[in-house]
């Protein structure tokens, strides 16, 4: 059962990475960029 519950923890922990990184590239930050794309010149993309 513990371990049921540990891989429920990381699995939601993983999915809200995810959620998180989708969602700050549709703002236009991005992790290559130090979150902030308009500082790259383009190699974020």
């Amino acid at each position: 059962m513990g371990t049921f519950i540990v891989g429920a923890i990381v699995a939601a922990a993983v999915v809200a990475a995810i959620y998180s990184m989708v969602r700050d590239r549709k703002k236009g930050k991005s992790v290559q960029c130090g979150a902030d794309c308009s500082q790259c010149r383009g190699h974020c993309h």
